[in-house]
């Protein structure tokens, strides 16, 4: 086996591979980019150095030779990111011995994550790494590096990221991976390719140990009547609870519950290992706003967990990147130097159980040559981080003999480690609907349907029922994009406070207000982010005027687009919470309504229209409107100046009245719940 340490030496040995293919290469990829450069010159050895060019090259060349592609059939949010060709499958259609496919063959919310080839089934590569764009970069990470462009000439900052190369009986199962992912998704039975009379693994290529035994570690979730497969996440937990002396972690993301409950538990413990990891920072808007925050929520337990001060989280720091910051993209792990991991598994939930995954593990069995060649690879890493060699950055952990003063012993003002900044979690995560961004386990479309709609609903259901089961789902999915899209740029208080600014002197003001309120619903806007806005713009008396107002407005043009559509057919949708509210609605009218207005059940639109397609009459909605709506508008009103300071200056003394107010209303809240839901629970027993 050899670790490729950043994606030069990946695609440059990929290419050398390719080239001595002679019956297949099977690629299974999260995304992949015809158009990619492979390698510095315009061509090596007489290779093309596009992807596209090399692989139609190398089929002409040997025609025994087919090519498999199969890439996830990714969701439309990563379309501006990505080749366009997967639409026409071009430029693949070009040589019949290219078959490219898009396998959607994934639980609905998931993708195929593994970065998988394999040639001949006698070399394969596993790792972070796709061919694709955006991912070129040596180990130098160099500042304004003129040779690290994307296919259209734009330059992207530094990247680094692993891949692992294999040969003998781990390439062969990976083979047989990929085949059995193609069935599922084609329909379609791939032979093994047979003997070969020529090793495709190139001579430029020196391995880093041999005779060792490669477990291929895989996350598969469940669908279609499979069982879950869930080998990442019970590798990751065993080796954090087995390690003694050191944990060494790269990662993308560092949100799983999972993994922060093991470390955190391991970091309470009077003796146990140190625990380094090495994060990316300032990452695109996409994972900032989501995963950055849940990132944020499991950094501050850790650090909370740290009572023995064995814990460092760091990113790499280069000098002259203006602004840039190197992508950590790597997915590693190494324990104690008995185990090491290479693979496609980021430390998120999804990865655990959501998203098809692929690691290579292998530990040292006491075998000290494996022992020594794990930590010739640590110190790789950490030489490349800290602008030093392998052997220095070996030489001072072994002096140290620690991995913590062994990393900050070589700290210095260039190149290097730098502690992660304890971030602050955006005020708006709190007040903007849930969505399932990193998910525990995979949601199935019939479940969540069934969810939706009882068995004795569904059964009698109308085309009508359909199209408004896809309208609260299209509705969550604009709550969503509130907050997981550029839209959340709207949500940002200064923009918000300059759009006030704007309005508080207009002379349609009044009109303008209460038709965003409107408006505002049927996209889904998160409707406290209005009340607040309109609290902190036209003071306590007209922002309770405008925001009561407003909410009965948008509950009622909501109501009646429920009525529409769902009529009587739908009057028990939503899920059992709702559900059990919905049924005391007609024996309780208005104060169940204000009930559902209180509890957080789901989304003010989505209430509105439950609502309007079930029995309640309408006048008891809207007085049940206000009802449940009016104590929130009051309270936010009446102590926007305080709620302002909060946002504006996190204070103690700001915190601390909140807190109050807090409590207050959830004190409330659990009353209310206790006393409609409970109580109808003990009426259904």
């Amino acid at each position: 086996m050899a670790f490729l340490v950043d994606a030069a030496s990946y695609f440059d040995t990929f290419a050398m591979a390719a080239a001595r293919a002679e019956r297949s290469i099977l690629m299974a990829c999260w995304d992949i980019d015809s158009r990619i450069k492979l390698f510095e010159e315009k061509k090596r050895k007489g290779l093309p150095d596009r992807l596209f060019d090399l692989l139609n090259y190398v089929v002409k060349k040997q025609k025994s030779l087919h090519v498999n592609i199969l890439e996830w059939d990714f969701a439309v949010i990563y379309a501006a990111e990505r080749e366009l060709f997967p639409v026409f499958k071009l430029p693949w259609r070009k040589n019949k011995r290219i078959d490219f496919r898009l396998d959607d063959n994934h639980p609905l919310g998931g993708c195929h994550h593994q970065k998988i080839v394999v040639i001949d089934d006698s070399v394969a590569f596993s790792g972070g790494i796709d061919l694709t764009r955006n991912r070129w970069d040596t180990p130098e990470h160099i500042p304004k590096d003129p040779r690290r462009v994307d296919s259209s000439g734009n330059p992207y900052g530094p990247f680094h990221d692993v891949q692992m190369a294999v040969d003998g009986d781990a390439a062969a199962t990976l083979g047989e991976l990929f085949r059995t992912r193609w069935l599922r998704a084609t329909g379609e039975k791939l032979e093994a390719p047979g003997s070969v009379l020529h090793d495709p693994w190139p001579p430029e290529l020196q391995a880093d140990l041999e005779k060792v035994d490669i477990a291929v570690v895989r996350t598969d979730p469940e669908h279609h009547n499979r069982e879950a497969v869930r080998e990442v996440e019970t590798l990751y937990l065993d080796a954090i609870a087995a390690a003694e002396r050191f944990i060494y972690l790269e990662n993308q993301y560092l949100t799983s519950f999972s993994v922060g409950k093991a470390l955190a538990e391991n970091l309470n413990h009077s003796e146990g290992p140190e625990i380094v990891i090495v994060l990316r920072v300032d990452s695109g808007w996409l994972e900032e706003a989501t995963m950055g925050a849940l990132r944020a929520r499991l950094l501050s337990h850790l650090r909370e967990a740290d009572v023995h001060g064995r814990l460092r989280i760091y990113y790499p720091e280069v000098p002259g990147l203006d602004g840039d910051a190197v992508n950590v993209h790597a997915k590693v792990m190494t324990a104690d130097a008995t185990l090491v991991r290479v693979g496609s598994s980021n430390l998120s939930n999804r990865s655990m159980g959501v998203d098809t995954e692929c690691d290579l593990a292998f530990e040292s069995s006491g075998k000290k040559y494996i022992e020594n060649g794990i930590m010739a690879f640590q110190s790789r890493l950490l030489g490349e981080h800290l602008g030093v060699t392998a052997d220095e950055a070996s030489h001072a952990v072994e002096a140290e003999k620690s991995l913590i003063r062994g990393i900050e012993r070589l700290k210095g003002a260039g190149r290097t480690l730098l502690p992660f900044p304890e971030e602050e979690i955006p005020w708006t995560t709190d007040l903007i609907f849930d969505s399932p961004v990193d998910p525990v386990e995979p949601m199935d479309f019939n479940k969540l349907f069934e969810e939706l709609v009882p068995g004795d609903v569904a059964e009698n259901s109308s085309h009508n029922l359909r199209w408004f089961i896809l309208l609260l789902l299209a509705l969550l999915g604009l709550a969503a994009a509130w907050r997981w899209t550029p839209l959340s740029d709207w949500l940002d208080r200064e923009a918000m406070a300059a759009a006030g600014a704007y309005l508080k002197n207009h002379a349609a003001s009044p009109l303008i207000i209460l038709s965003a309120y409107v408006a505002g619903s049927l996209v889904m806007f998160p409707v406290t982010l209005l009340i607040l806005a309109t609290a902190f713009t036209f003071g306590p008396v007209n922002g309770i005027i405008y925001s009561l107002t407003g909410c009965l407005l948008a509950s009622a043009a909501n109501y009646g687009i429920g009525h529409w559509l769902g009529k009587d057919r739908v009057s028990r949708l939503s899920g059992s919470r709702v559900n059990r509210l919905s049924r005391r609605l007609a024996r309780h009218g208005v104060l169940t309504v204000g009930t559902v207005r209180i509890i957080p059940i789901a989304p003010f639109t989505i209430v509105n229209l439950v609502a309007g397609a079930s029995k309640i009459r309408f006048m008891d909605f809207l007085m049940g409107t206000v009802l449940g709506m009016s104590p929130g508008i009051i309270v936010i009103t009446l102590f926007e100046h305080q709620i302002e300071a909060a946002i504006k200056d996190p204070g103690p003394g700001s915190f601390a009245l909140l807190a109050g107010l807090a409590a207050v209303i959830l004190s409330g809240i659990l009353m209310i719940k206790s006393k409609f839901l409970q109580k109808d629970s003990s009426h259904k027993k």
